[in-house]
């Protein structure tokens, strides 16, 4: 069954980190379910080009390059808008997986500055028109990462965990207020660009993590995922969603066929 079509209140859907993988698949779903998508991330060319594709199916959507770090972009961004009905908190990602003893704290600081403090600036910005739009959803995608640890992943866990400690908290001082607080937190998911980013490039490194898995997560399959969470009645709040493929027990168990 097709999600409803959201009420005109909370029709504008912010997503972060728009350019590829979960954040793209995840504004293409929210436009194809009745929201006009706002498209964020640092490269413009993507994001617009991203936006004429969505436009060119029949769906609203509009492009807004943005540095989810730089808090003074942020706020000039939060102005164009008098209310939004969801944000989408995805931008993200990992760097490295080295041991602590040897990690980079460059790539933590970056990780951390990413993974939670963009999130903390979209959400503090726009909180006040999400509440104005009477009917408001934060979303927060995380990652099982942000609920068990494994080795050589502590940088990439200890943000997704502040992520997702972000949200909890989030969710018990604005009870009562007409904005609800979704976590989803995906596990193995293939994407173009996830482990190639971590690995910095090393496309045989990147390879080797989804080596065997017959069928890890796709970016659309976190997409759906998504839009179900927002789409639900606006009583019904998804506090935390983890998703991982069938092949995946937990973050160190994980069924490789030879």
């Amino acid at each position: 069954m097709a999600p409803a079509a959201p009420p005109a209140a909370s029709r504008i859907a912010v997503v972060t980190g728009a350019s590829s993988g979960i954040g793209a698949a995840t504004a293409r779903r929210l436009a194809a379910a009745g929201y006009r998508v706002v498209l964020t991330a640092r490269r413009k060319d993507r994001i617009e080009a991203l936006a004429e594709e969505i436009t060119a199916a029949g769906h609203s959507a509009t492009a807004y390059p943005l540095d989810v770090t730089d808090r003074a972009a942020v706020d000039e961004f939060a102005t164009a808008f008098r209310t939004v009905g969801v944000l989408v908190n995805n931008a993200g990602g990992a760097l490295g997986a080295d041991p602590v003893a040897v990690g980079d704290p460059d790539d933590w600081r970056r990780m951390f500055e990413t993974n939670v403090i963009g999130t903390l600036h979209l959400t503090q910005a726009l909180l006040p028109r999400l509440e104005a739009s009477g009917d408001g959803t934060v979303v927060v995608v995380t990652s099982t990462a942000g609920h068990a640890t494994y080795e050589g992943g502590a940088g990439y866990v200890a943000a997704k965990h502040a992520e997702h400690v972000l949200a909890e908290t989030l969710r018990l001082e604005i009870v009562g207020r007409p904005v609800r607080v979704i976590e989803i937190a995906p596990g193995l998911v293939k994407t173009d660009e996830f482990a190639l980013t971590r690995f910095r490039g090393d496309a045989e490194k990147a390879a080797r993590v989804y080596e065997g898995v017959a069928e890890p997560l796709s970016a659309d399959d976190v997409a759906d995922t998504v839009a179900w969470a927002v789409t639900r009645p606006p009583h019904v709040n998804i506090d935390l969603l983890v998703v991982r493929p069938r092949a995946q027990a937990s973050n160190t168990k994980l069924h490789r066929e030879a």
